[in-house]
């Protein structure tokens, strides 16, 4: 478990600070456990979410096939298993209708209930609506906008999944934002306050000089020298 000073420190930053962070903490670039494309986020100015990953896939483009007391039983199961677990906790749906995705599974209801759960919020390849009814504090980062829930039901859950390329088992440690997600690996967990603190003090000694004036090449190159010296 993360300690609530971390915590904190992540739900004050944002993911590309946590992305950059994780490869200071790993002495190397070529981090590669993120989102790839533009997601949409349902509140971009206070969108940063972070919790251990709770794990669901769920379709909508057809009626399930199967019996429908099966697909209620799995549906309880679903919100047993968002309700349960380590805290904090964060909603990783894949909606396996990607991209042609219609089934809006995110809108006044279930981002309700799900915060309601304690949660801190919503990955998904999928659909969200109800912009203007969502529970407040609970940010979903999205594939698309639609209008209606389809046929939406869950397949699976306590599984793999995959959101814009990033593959997330359930626990997984994630960060996301309006930038996208991040996948926190298990062995940086330690080091990650530290490397935060790192990486901002390296920026500094090159956006402090380019916030004075009179900045020009000669201070961008004093800048700059020092900058490639610090960081990783």
């Amino acid at each position: 478990m993360i300690s609530d000073e971390l915590l904190k420190l992540l739900n004050s930053v944002d993911t590309p600070t946590v992305c950059n962070a994780i490869e200071v903490a790993q002495g190397k670039r070529g981090f590669n456990a993120f989102t790839r494309g533009t997601m949409l986020s349902s509140c971009p100015e206070d969108s940063v979410m972070v919790g251990y990953a709770r794990t669901a896939k769920i379709a909508a483009l057809e009626a399930p096939k199967e019996d429908p007391s099966i697909i209620k039983s799995r549906r309880m199961k679903y919100y047993q298993h968002m309700a349960e677990g380590p805290k904090p906790s964060l909603a990783v749906i894949e909606d396996i209708d990607f991209p042609n995705a219609i089934g809006a599974y995110w809108g006044e209801v279930n981002t309700t209930i799900h915060k309601g759960f304690g949660m801190s919020g919503a990955l998904t390849n999928g659909v969200m609506r109800d912009l203007g009814d969502m529970a407040e504090d609970f940010p979903v980062l999205a594939g698309s906008l639609g209008p209606s829930h389809g046929f939406v039901h869950v397949k699976e859950i306590a599984c793999e999944v995959e959101i814009f390329g990033l593959k997330i088992k359930d626990g997984d440690l994630a960060h996301a934002d309006r930038h996208g997600a991040v996948v926190i690996p298990d062995n940086v967990v330690d080091q990650l306050e530290s490397a935060i603190q790192k990486m901002q003090d390296t920026e500094k000694l090159v956006l402090d000089p380019a916030r004075q004036e009179g900045f020009d090449f000669n201070a961008f190159a004093k800048a700059w020298d020092a900058f490639e010296k610090a960081r990783t």
